[in-house]
């Protein structure tokens, strides 16, 4: 089932890192892309930190889909820079990521929606499969990084976001930021993980339902980067 299969070797925290760090330093930092890595690369190396100070119940496991998490998005870039198509839900992103009238909160929130929208559920079940675990033993984990996900739409918000002089009610902005939630695409993860990690051993069922939830997630990501000015 090549949708939902382990994105190669990266599996280790140190190296998505590093493979981040390396993009942040490589791509323009008005690149669409360039804006959503800056913003994952902080939070990632929360998460990290956390993972090493033992803040989580699993720290082997948090370890783990951390790094199968990045992984898919590090995969889409690569896929991307190869000339090959990248999954719909990222699609989107890297299309517009050159585009003069799309502001850089909207390619914020464009990647986050992929990211925790497609990827977040994809990873959960790598995860439990290398592990041998079922949904149950990740969810506690998977609040904490929730958490840390509010706090990056939080740091989006504070950098990206035009001061209030510069944005008000009536700019589209305004309204785009408020179409889309956080809070809610996680909780539209965690169920989208739990029925494919019960619909696994359907084979063509499993596969045609990672397909679905990608083109939704792909056609969200086209509304966020609606061009705006």
């Amino acid at each position: 089932m090549t949708t939902t299969q382990s994105q190669g070797a990266l599996t280790d925290v140190d190296g998505v890192l590093a493979r981040m760090r390396a993009l942040d330093a490589e791509l323009p930092p008005g690149d669409g892309v360039a804006v959503f890595n800056r913003v994952y690369l902080s939070v990632t190396s929360r998460i990290a930190a956390r993972i090493a100070a033992g803040q989580f119940r699993d720290r082997a496991a948090a370890a783990e889909l951390d790094a199968r998490f990045a992984g898919r998005y590090l995969a889409a870039v690569d896929a991307a820079a190869a000339g090959r198509r990248p999954p719909a839900c990222w699609r989107p992103l890297f299309q517009s990521r050159r585009h003069p009238a799309v502001r850089p909160l909207q390619f914020a929130l464009a990647g986050i929606n992929a990211h925790i929208g497609h990827d977040l559920a994809l990873a959960l079940v790598d995860t439990c499969r290398a592990r041998r675990l079922e949904p149950a033993a990740l969810e506690g984990d998977f609040d904490r990084v929730g958490d840390l996900l509010v706090g990056m739409e939080e740091l989006i918000r504070e950098e990206l976001m035009p001061g209030p002089d510069a944005l008000d009610v009536a700019d589209p902005l305004t309204h785009l930021v408020g179409s889309w939630s956080l809070q809610a695409a996680r909780e539209a993860a965690w169920s989208a993980f739990r029925t494919l990690w019960a619909v696994r051993a359907l084979g063509d069922v499993a596969e045609e339902l990672a397909e679905r939830i990608d083109a939704s997630v792909g056609l969200v990501g086209r509304c966020l980067l609606t061009p705006l000015r």
